[in-house]
């Protein structure tokens, strides 16, 4: 783990996602559970803590009960941010029972001091700058609403900017000098926009460090290779079992001579080792770690050779997946999508274009997980997909479609926003100066202040 101090005010951003908060209202008025668009929460595989919002146990939730991935504000806490007051729910006023504070008002983890496991539910895994883990001083007042004064740094998670769900368990260690009913604050800083998810977590902290884990996992099993080329091995195994979960895996590797060395540390029973000799053998071990840092007794040591330079590369890339625009005009639209990956590397992604009625056709080549589409006419749908290419031509099957309408152009306008009106998702309309864009499919009932939720518009223009 890494931890950093670097504010967020230092980092080039791009323009703002598409965000999507759904209400409670409209949630009911559609007939839906939750929305296609979402992000996250802590209660995620391999965590021991979890977030008030999904906290068995607590009850009276709301909207939110349905959304727990959707507490987004803006990012750059605690100088900016939800305001005091309304932190547990992001700001957002459909979420507001998040934000009720007693004593007893929330089922809590019971925790001892030390290292914890913290991880993430990702539905929409957003590239990642930092995690920033805040909890409550002990002089914090548990009966009154949560305030920026109530908190103090614990630790900051560095990220290279990749996805989330590349490091989705953060280690965390809750200091000794705190017990009894703290709140942990978690936000996660996104990298391409410039907000935040905000979680809270509920804990009691009983016992001492000296209560902590001592008990190391079991050994991992059945290590074996999932694809094997000239310069790569993909290796997985069985996962291990802990009494209180495996935080990662130790890989070492070491040439039919040589002795061990690591050369990963993963999250999950997987592992592509790459950079390999063609027609070489290896040997690879793996042993499991938890939070505690204690480590299992090694697999059995499995042997495996690469295959020849001139062995043909048959197996395609996955599929790109979570298509989306980080800027739309009248004329362009910046496409952005989650990386694929391959035994061997991918070279290249193509993306496709299509009209409302039209067939698709490729529209541009881009070695990285990103392209702009330009040259577009101005209040047009367009729909968009992307597949990923490796060296020796395979293509992965197409993502997802992806369908966005340009602005409109100077010469035209949007009719007025009516907050009792209809309208359907890609409407645009107009209100304060600004244009707005519809979310989602819906229907107002009057309540001037909807064209603000960012369930239902965005601004546009």
């Amino acid at each position: 783990m890494h931890t950093t101090s670097r504010r967020r005010s230092s980092r080039r951003r791009r323009p703002k996602a598409l965000v999507v908060l759904a209400t409670a209202t409209a949630l009911a008025m559609l007939g839906v559970a939750a929305p296609a668009f979402a992000h996250g929460w802590i209660g995620g595989s391999g965590s021991e803590l979890t977030a008030r919002q999904v906290m068995p146990g607590n009850t009276g939730l709301g909207a939110v009960a349905y959304e727990p991935q959707s507490l987004e504000a803006p990012g750059g806490f605690p100088e900016t941010g939800p305001a005091d007051g309304r932190i547990a729910s992001a700001g957002i006023a459909q979420f507001s029972e998040l934000d009720a504070q007693t004593a007893t008002r929330w089922a809590k983890n019971e925790i001892t001091p030390g290292p914890h496991r913290f991880g993430w539910t990702y539905t929409a895994p957003h590239n990642t700058d930092q995690w920033r883990y805040y909890i409550t001083k002990n002089d914090w007042n548990p009966n009154e609403p949560l305030k920026r004064s109530s908190f103090e740094l614990l630790q900051v998670v560095a990220h290279d900017h990749s996805a989330a769900n590349t490091y989705p368990v953060h280690t965390i260690t809750i200091p000794s000098d705190h017990s009894g009913y703290h709140v942990i604050l978690a936000v996660w800083e996104v990298w391409d926009t410039t907000n935040a998810f905000y979680n809270v977590v509920d804990v009691n902290i009983s016992g001492s460090p000296g209560s902590a884990d001592t008990q190391a996992p079991t050994a991992p099993t059945s290590v074996r290779s999932t694809a094997t080329g000239s310069s790569s091995v993909g290796l997985a195994w069985t996962a291990s079992t802990d009494d209180r979960g495996v935080s990662g895996y130790r890989v070492e590797r070491a040439t039919a001579t040589g002795a061990f060395a690591q050369v990963a540390q993963a999250t999950g029973a997987s592992h592509l080792d790459t950079g390999l000799a063609a027609s070489t053998a290896y040997r690879y071990r793996v042993a499991a770690v938890d939070a505690a840092g204690n480590v299992s007794a090694w697999s059995a040591v499995f042997g495996v050779t690469t295959g020849s330079g001139s062995q043909p590369d048959t197996q395609a890339p996955t599929a790109p997946t979570g298509v989306h625009s980080m800027a739309t005009t009248a004329s362009s639209v910046d496409l952005m999508w989650t990386a694929s990956t391959d035994d061997r590397g991918v070279a290249a992604y193509r993306v496709e274009r299509a009209t409302a009625t039209g067939a698709f056709a490729q529209v541009g080549q881009s070695s990285a997980t990103s392209l702009v589409d330009t040259a577009l006419t101005a209040s047009t749908a367009y729909r968009y997909r992307v597949a990923a290419v490796d060296a020796a031509g395979n293509a992965s099957a197409y993502s997802a479609v992806f369908q966005i309408t340009t602005l409109a152009g100077s010469g035209s306008s949007a009719p007025a926003w009516n907050p009792s009106g209809a309208y359907a998702k890609g409407d645009r309309v107009s209100f304060g100066g600004t244009v707005y864009e519809a979310v989602q499919t819906h229907q107002g009932v009057g309540d001037p202040s909807w064209i603000t939720a960012q369930s239902l518009w965005r601004p546009v223009g």
